[in-house]
C-alpha cells in the first residue's frame, strides 16, 4: 500500500502541532520528508510505528529551522551506532547546496568532531539541481526548484500508483510551475490561515497561503486532490473549516489531515 503519514501539520510556531513533516510508505520503505524543528522526530516515527533505523532516505525540503532541526535529533539519536561502526547501510539525505550548508555550518558547532565525522562517514549528502531525478524506494522523484521568495527551497513530483503527486514545500506556488503540477492527481500545498483570518496571522505579508488563494489557482489549474497542511493551531475543527472554505472555490477533494493521520494514494 501507498500512503503518506503525516507525522506533523502544524507552521513553524505551533506548539499542539508538530512542524509539518511526512512519511512516504510503501512496500519498499520509508522515505522522510523534512524532520520538523526538535527531538520530537523520533517521537512521532516511533508514534507512527516507524523504527526510525528503518529511514534510508531523506528530503530537507529548505533550511527553515522548523524544516531542518529535527534532523540533528535523527544523527544524534543514531551517533552511538555510527560511532561504533554498527551502521553498514549508508542514509541518504537529498538536499539543495544551501541546506547542505546548514547542516554542515550547524553540525561544526553542536556535535564534538569525532561523532561528526562518524555521522557524516555513514550519510550521502545528495546535492539537489533543478530537475534531478532519483530512484527511492522504487519510485522516481523528479525535485524541482520551487522558486521560493525567502529562501532556496526544492519541491518534488512522482508517480505513486499510476497517480502523480507533487509537493511544493510551504511557499505559494509560483506561477513559473503552473505547467508542472496542471492535472497533478494529488498536490500537497501550505495553507497557513483561513482568508478571513488573514488580518490576524499576516500570511499573505510573510510569503504563506491562505486557503481561499492556494484552493482557487488549483481550481484553475484542474488538480483532483488537494492536500493542505502547514497550518496556524488555533481551530479545534479545522479539519471542517478549512475542507469547507477550499470546497468554495475547488471542486476537487481536498484533504485536510491531522498529525499522524495517513493517506492512502488510490
Amino acid at each position: 500500500m501507498n500512503k503518506i503519514i503525516m507525522l506533523g501539520t502544524g507552521n513553524g510556531i505551533t506548539l499542539n502541532l508538530f512542524n509539518t513533516c511526512f512519511v512516504i510508505q510503501n512496500e519498499n520503505g520509508n522515505f522522510l520528508v523534512d524532520t520538523g524543528g526538535s527531538i520530537e522526530i523520533i517521537k512521532r516515527l516511533e508514534l507512527a510505528n516507524i523504527d526510525y533505523e528503518s529511514i534510508k532516505h531523506i528530503f530537507i525540503s529548505h533550511s527553515d529551522s522548523d524544516h531542518i532541526l529535527g534532523l540533528f535529533w535523527f544523527f544524534k539519536k543514531m551517533g552511538f551506532k555510527a560511532m561504533s561502526g554498527l551502521i553498514n547501510e549508508k542514509i541518504n539525505v537529498y538536499c539543495n547546496d544551501k541546506v547542505h550548508e546548514a547542516i554542515k555550518g550547524v553540525a561544526k558547532y553542536i556535535f564534538p568532531d569525532k561523532l561528526a565525522n562518524d555521522i557524516f562517514n555513514v550519510v550521502n549528502f545528495v546535492i539537489l539541481n533543478d530537475n534531478d531525478t532519483y530512484t527511492i524506494n522504487g519510485v522516481n522523484y523528479t525535485f524541482f526548484d520551487a522558486r521560493a521568495k525567502k529562501v532556496k527551497l526544492f519541491g518534488f513530483e512522482a508517480i505513486i500508483n499510476n497517480q502523480k503527486i507533487a509537493f511544493l514545500g510551504d511557499e505559494p506556488i509560483d506561477s513559473s510551475l503552473y505547467d508542472r503540477i496542471r492535472g497533478c492527481d494529488y498536490v500537497m500545498h501550505e495553507a497557513f490561515c483561513l482568508d478571513s483570518e488573514d488580518y490576524i496571522f499576516h500570511a499573505t505579508k510573510i510569503h504563506h497561503s491562505t486557503v481561499k488563494n492556494v484552493s482557487k489557482i488549483m481550481e484553475s489549474l484542474n488538480v483532483k486532490n488537494l492536500i493542505l497542511y502547514h497550518t496556524e493551531e488555533t481551530h479545534v475543527n479545522k479539519k471542517e473549516l478549512y475542507t469547507k472554505e477550499s470546497q468554495l472555490y475547488f471542486s476537487g477533494k481536498v484533504i485536510v489531515p491531522n498529525d499522524l493521520e495517513a493517506i492512502v494514494i488510490e
